[in-house]
């Protein structure tokens, strides 16, 4: 389970969701309906390349507190689907790592106490 939160909305309460890892993807992704829920604010508009090859703007929003575990990453979103995906910003944020074999997320096993990333 991933929860969502408005960090700048204290009075909204933390919504808990199902997420998919995409590892095709770099940004959360998350529906209008989990955008309306925690009241992000459309920050800008991104120009994504869908998995067919075709181009649209998308609304990008935040910011938004994402947890999974004892890991937590303050990323933006791009609003778009039905379904929260999880891409490769929030997942290298949180340190998390794919299991293809079990088809699920963890944290990252070589640390497993604290998020550890690389700043060179």
């Amino acid at each position: 389970m991933l929860i969502l939160r408005n960090p700048r909305r204290e009075d909204i309460p933390p919504l808990k969701v199902k997420a998919l890892a995409d590892t095709g993807s770099v940004y959360l992704i998350i529906p209008e309906r989990v955008r309306r829920r925690l009241e992000l604010d459309e920050e800008s508009q991104k120009e994504i390349t869908l998995a067919d090859g075709g181009r649209r703007s998308v609304p990008y929003v935040g910011p938004i507190q994402t947890r999974f575990k004892n890991r937590v990453a303050f990323v933006g979103a791009i609003v778009m689907g039905d379904e929260v995906l999880l891409g490769a910003i929030p997942r290298e944020d949180m340190d998390l790592v794919v299991i293809p074999l079990e088809r699920r997320v963890d944290i990252n096993p070589k640390h497993p106490h604290v998020a550890a990333s690389y700043a060179r």
